[in-house]
């Protein structure tokens, strides 16, 4: 005869990790214990603290005025980044241009991560048509390259941020699809999650408590990693002069503004460009530190 399991054995088999799992404990210290991590997030910081200079006003100087006396000044102690050929500071602008562009980043990635986890995990718990079909929209997104794609919409939708922002959300959507039906068709055949099946648990229950948590894992750290994509995908699109509009100051409208003055007054090129090499190394080092984080396999505590 079948000896029933005791009352603690099935909480066991409910709980994939038993313990709160590692990822939950101590993140931040051991992001912080990554080499790649402590760097992104020193990076990281100090960038988005530009950033919210340039989002509250708290600039040296207005980025739209224009003072013909100081046109195309070299860097120096009242200009650290130089003048434009209208006379605006180009550290200001920067500083606001770095605003700009995680505007975008932030609310593209945002929506793509909470649409594509949704539609990941409810076609991957629930499996048969339903994830046959998404699987194959998502095919017919990744045909596409990822430029052309946001240069579609774009070009349908008008030219502006928010037209830009729901470029890069289409664009990145399949990938969080997949990066969240992925862990999905593995949990669902777990037998702690076959186990409150029996117990009579309900999908939402199962998903809200057993697949989530194995699904924020991989789309933390893929949401990082897609930051800085969005920021290179909004800095082209800018570049081609279908992403933020002058007035307003972009990096991306900054490079394309400086490559003419290229030979003679180089700052103008080379500062933007620099800010968008450092955030982007930033984000990567970043999401290397919190993949390192997360997993459980280098957990030591």
């Amino acid at each position: 005869m079948t000896v029933p399991p005791a009352p603690a054995a099935v909480g066991a088999a409910l709980d994939p990790a038993g313990p709160p799992p590692p990822g939950r404990r101590g993140v931040a210290r051991r992001l912080w214990a990554d080499r790649n991590g402590r760097i992104g997030m020193v990076v990281t910081g100090v960038i988005v603290l530009g950033g919210l200079a340039g989002l509250f006003g708290l600039l040296p100087y207005d980025t739209v005025a224009q003072d013909v006396a100081v046109r195309l000044k070299p860097p120096s102690v009242s200009h650290p980044f130089g003048t434009d050929q209208f006379g605006r500071d180009v550290f200001s602008r920067a500083l606001s241009g770095i605003f700009a562009s995680l505007r975008v980043a932030v609310v593209s990635v945002a929506a793509a991560a909470a649409a594509g986890t949704l539609v990941g995990v409810v076609s991957g718990y629930a499996g048969g048509w339903a994830d046959a079909v998404v699987g194959r929209l998502t095919d017919v997104l990744f045909a596409f390259p990822a430029i052309l794609l946001a240069l579609t919409v774009i070009s349908a939708l008008g030219r502006g941020w928010p037209e830009t922002t729901l470029a890069i959300a289409i664009v990145y959507l399949p990938i969080f699809i997949r990066t969240a039906r992925g862990p999905t068709l593995t949990v669902r055949n777990a037998e702690y999650v076959k186990a409150g099946r029996v117990l009579g648990f309900g999908p939402l229950r199962l998903v809200g408590r057993h697949v989530l948590p194995n699904v924020a894992a991989p789309i933390l750290v893929q949401t990082t990693l897609a930051m800085s994509w969005a920021v290179l995908t909004e800095s082209t699109l800018s570049f081609l002069g279908l992403g933020t509009q002058p007035p307003q100051s972009s990096l991306g409208l900054m490079v394309a503004d400086g490559r003419t003055f290229l030979t003679t007054e180089p700052w103008m090129l080379a500062a933007p460009a620099a800010v968008i090499v450092v955030l982007v190394i930033g984000l990567n080092l970043l999401g290397d530190g919190l993949r390192a984080a997360l997993d459980p396999a280098e957990d030591r505590s």
